[in-house]
């Protein structure tokens, strides 16, 4: 089975602020959407992607913040991940998403989570993040709650990055006339 790109939805857009519906059924066809939302990611590229994003109200998010040359992959598909427990520590990364692109802020969130969750088979999963791999899981959930790492900023900074987003929207629209 070949994985195909899918399109990524740009903010602003109602579908990136609704919650997302709990995956019921492991089908061939939601692992099918999983191996598109990795290869989607990786094309963007980005480190992680919600199923919000393409479009598909379903808690599914799939992830991979091995970076640089040398790194080897390590796609994570998750369905229904919830987060269990986090740490009283904090970190602050600067963030970027793949429905704002070229906007970037930083946001304080817990440095460690502890992540459930069902894999690709239907098994129950469990594990620690910490550093950036912590912040994508947690950016990535928040995507299937309907809460956008812009949610985080400050009223004014977070209407300045809306309007450029609507600006670039309609940039994009004229293009493809």
């Amino acid at each position: 089975m070949v994985a195909m790109k899918r399109p990524i939805i740009l903010h602003p857009d109602p579908r990136l602020k609704k919650a997302a519906a709990a995956v019921d059924d492991l089908s061939d066809a939601r692992r099918a959407l999983a191996n598109d939302m990795l290869e989607t990611m990786y094309d963007a590229p980005g480190i992680g992607l919600a199923a919000p994003q393409i479009g598909i109200l379903e808690r599914l998010i799939v992830l991979d913040c091995e970076k640089g040359d040398d790194a080897t992959p390590r796609p994570v598909i998750m369905f229904n991940p919830e987060v269990v427990a986090l740490s009283d520590d904090m970190n602050t990364y600067e963030e970027g998403c793949l429905s704002i692109p070229e906007q970037f802020a930083d946001v304080t969130r817990p440095a460690e989570v502890t992540v459930s969750w069902l894999d690709q088979d239907g098994n129950p999963q469990q594990e620690d993040f910490e550093g950036l791999w912590a912040t994508c899981v947690q950016h990535e959930i928040d995507h299937l709650d309907g809460k956008l790492f812009i949610d985080y900023l400050r009223p004014l900074k977070r209407q300045m990055i809306t309007r450029k987003m609507i600006k670039l929207k309609r940039e994009l629209a004229r293009e493809k006339v």
